[in-house]
């Protein structure tokens, strides 16, 4: 009797649809007020696939001190934007990456007391490449020491390379991070 009617719970599940499996996520609400999301940029999608905490080391370019380094991702504000808290040689920082008119917009709160904008250089499933948005910030390698570009290689899918140049009192230099997923 128990083979009939678990055949006949198999069979009903076979044949409904599959996108009723796949549930929509329940809308977020602040009191009475339904929080809006929108479709993302392609950039936002690759960023939120390094969601989690990655953890490794870094070579500095300009010294070659090999130093440890954390990135934490996390999906903020409904859905609308992703933080990362960056912890390089025990120094926090902050970044956002949130979509403006459809277009990734990524802003680097630094250690070097500067604020860079980015904007998306490459996106693809194994690589997220962002580069300064000239268009949105008035730093200046005479006057400022800032980031300039930043980029994540996914090696495997708990592995990568994490890479970013960074303009110190007027010489580029370059640092690389090996980094692993821990949660």
């Amino acid at each position: 009797m128990n083979v009939k009617k678990n055949s006949k719970i198999v069979m009903a599940l076979l044949l409904l649809p599959l996108n009723a499996l796949a549930a929509e996520p329940d809308p977020v609400s602040i009191g009475d007020v339904e929080m809006l999301t929108d479709a993302k940029s392609e950039g936002f999608e690759q960023v939120r696939e390094r969601i989690g905490k990655w953890e490794g080391r870094m070579t500095q370019g300009l010294s070659g001190e090999v130093f440890d380094v954390s990135y934490e991702f996390k999906l903020t504000s409904a859905g609308n934007t992703i933080t990362e808290t960056i912890v390089e040689d025990g120094v926090e920082m902050l970044t956002t990456y949130s979509d403006e008119n459809g277009e990734l917009v990524i802003k680097h709160y630094c250690a070097l007391g500067t604020e860079p904008v980015f904007k998306v250089k490459e996106a693809s499933e194994d690589v997220v490449s962002i580069e300064l948005d000239k268009s949105r910030t008035s730093l200046h390698a005479s006057h400022n020491s800032f980031v300039t570009a930043m980029s994540w290689t996914m090696t495997s899918e708990d592995s990568m390379t994490f890479e970013n140049t960074v303009m110190l009192d007027g010489e580029l230099t370059k640092n690389t991070a090996a980094l692993r997923r821990v949660k």
